[in-house]
């Protein structure tokens, strides 16, 4: 390599270096996640969500969450939505208490882990262990089906609307430690 490739390369590399470190990132690259977490080594959904910012003429930044999703049933969904920082902070918080409520549950987690699983029916979800009873059952659902993080497919069946499926793996994501 001729020492111009050389010091273009070095350059890149120390542009996406300089790139890393104003984002916030960590030394390796890592985005402070666990066993399964994807490398963030160039941040192509944060580059390109500041370039559209720029182009927007936001500002004060912007909050971005996308997702592209194979459950175990083989239904696939793609969802990203963006907000201004501005809009996030402005809005009445209060709003989504009912939301968050709705996930601040053991049994209410795991009936929607085994809704996504594809156990879909009352009676499916019956037989399970740590469930409690059919009553307490569709006490949790309709909790869930109130905050809009199911509704019903039928006669006994519920599902997580395609809307929220990536909002809901979004926010497991987040919440992790």
């Amino acid at each position: 390599m001729e020492l111009e490739e050389r010091v273009a390369e070095l350059e890149r590399r120390v542009a996406e270096l300089e790139e890393r470190a104003s984002a916030g990132a960590s030394e390796d690259g890592g985005d402070g996640g666990g066993a399964g977490a994807l490398p963030a080594a160039d941040f192509w959904a944060l580059t390109g969500l500041k370039e559209r910012m720029a182009d927007a003429g936001v500002a004060d930044g912007a909050v971005l969450f996308t997702g592209a999703v194979r459950l175990p049933t083989g239904e696939a969904y793609e969802w990203q939505y963006g907000l201004a920082t501005e809009a996030v902070l402005d809005a009445d918080w209060s709003e989504v208490a009912e939301s968050f409520a709705a996930l601040g549950h053991p049994v209410r987690m795991r009936l929607l882990r085994e809704i996504l699983g594809g156990r879909r029916a009352v009676a499916e979800l019956a037989a399970l262990a740590d469930l409690g009873t059919t009553g307490q059952i569709y006490h949790h659902l309709r909790q869930l089906t109130a905050a809009g993080w199911l509704h019903t497919a039928g006669r006994g069946r519920y599902e997580v609307p395609p809307v929220r499926v990536v909002p809901l793996l979004v926010a497991l994501v987040a919440s992790r430690p």
